[in-house]
């Protein structure tokens, strides 16, 4: 495969996934300039490359390895885990902490509001 085919795989993928490449660029944490540059074909580095793909669920010859649905799975988890964590941090601190099943049902709804609700475009913002 050449650098042009895995490029464009890459740029298709990003489409895919629905990620813009601010939100890339702090997912992967790589620079936005570093980034539009790989995107605009410029020479990039190795572990550049290596990070989008990574990133993307691309190996690193721009083959699937995780398919975008559970990309998207595994992001809206990890951010309403995040998210549920401020709540039950902050409602410990008021000696309120929330029962193991709550904290479950919250982190099931705010995923889901991830996946296909009101939250849907905020999945990648960091």
């Amino acid at each position: 495969m050449t650098r042009l085919q895995l490029l464009e795989r890459v740029k298709a993928r990003r489409k895919e996934v629905g990620i813009t490449i601010d939100n890339l660029s702090q997912v992967s944490h790589l620079g936005y300039k570093t980034l539009s540059r790989f995107f605009a074909g410029a020479d990039v580095k190795l572990s550049t490359v290596e990070k989008v793909t990574q990133v993307l669920g691309l190996d690193f010859a721009g083959n699937e390895i995780v398919s975008v649905n559970d990309l998207r799975d595994k992001r809206a988890e990890k951010k309403a885990i995040y998210i549920i964590s401020l709540v039950q941090d902050t409602s410990a601190l008021e000696m309120q902490g929330l029962e193991s099943d709550t904290i479950k049902t919250l982190i099931a709804d705010t995923k889901k509001e991830f996946l296909i609700g009101e939250y849907k475009k905020n999945l990648w913002a960091s």
